[in-house]
């Protein structure tokens, strides 16, 4: 894994969200860190892109004094699940999804492939490209459980956010608000590689070549602006906060038939 460092290098990015929480970007996806520095109980959220496990390693080491108590994924797609093989296999801790994305992480089931004529912008024209076939973590992941609690995380509740896939979540913490939404919505206009390169930070839905169930998408922006979160941290992007971050909300929630899903698609009704 060596060469990961050379393919990191200059691709990656800190941003300290709480005094608890890092986020790292992999390319153009983030990794979470949730955990005290200098911990040992420490978990991660999703594992970013493939080729850098070195970088997660180290990061990892430099934070806290071992490996997580367990890896928590948001969702299967290629792009958050592309180290959690190696990180499984060095770590040896557990891993948590949603039980309805089970079947896309045990090999059982591939993910509708991605649909490149809505979103507009290269980084939607070029989906046709993704990975959408499914990964096999066999018994090393495990459902989260039942009581929305997310194990390893004190304080912690996952919520079923669906839409983007079948089993999404998002996971939030009541005591100072903080969201992860994974790519619930995010922070960042996917579709452009223009905003990707730039970061451009703006409120978006779901990325819209993956997101395969508009309604469901929707549903899930209305519960999380229900949550109303202080800080928000999403799968691609910067985090918002404060007031920027609530009035982003609302219009998403308000205008998301006429901004948000595309006017045809697969994927549309």
């Amino acid at each position: 894994m060596a060469s990961d460092n050379l393919i990191t290098s200059g691709m990656t990015g800190l941003e300290e969200v709480a005094h608890d929480i890092l986020s790292m970007r992999t390319l153009f996806v983030n990794v979470i860190f949730i955990g005290e520095p200098g911990s040992r109980k420490w978990v991660l959220v999703d594992t970013g892109m493939a080729k850098f496990t070195d970088h997660i390693v180290e990061v990892a080491a430099e934070r806290f004094t071992g490996p997580p108590s367990a890896i928590i994924l948001t969702h299967g797609h290629f792009d958050h699940v592309g180290t959690v093989i190696e990180l499984e296999q060095f770590w040896g801790v557990p891993v948590y999804a949603h039980s309805q994305e089970i079947p896309y992480l045990t090999g059982l089931k591939d993910y509708p492939p991605a649909d490149p004529t809505v979103g507009g912008g290269i980084m939607a024209r070029l989906s046709f490209a993704y990975p959408n076939e499914a990964i096999n973590l066999d018994d090393r992941i495990f459902s989260l459980p039942d009581d929305h609690s997310v194990p390893g995380a004190p304080g912690w509740k996952w919520v079923h956010t669906p839409g983007h896939t079948p089993g999404h979540i998002s996971l939030f913490r009541d005591q100072d608000r903080i969201l992860i939404a994974g790519d619930a919505i995010i922070s960042v206009k996917q579709e452009s590689l223009w905003s990707v390169l730039l970061q451009d930070k703006q409120l978006h839905g779901p990325p819209a070549y993956f997101t395969t169930d508009w309604q469901a998408a929707h549903r899930s922006v209305q519960q999380l602006r229900q949550l109303d979160p202080n800080i928000v941290v999403t799968g691609h992007g910067h985090c918002l906060t404060g007031e920027m971050l609530s009035e982003s909300l609302r219009k998403l929630d308000h205008d998301f038939e006429e901004t948000t899903v595309p006017d045809h698609g697969k994927y549309v009704d």
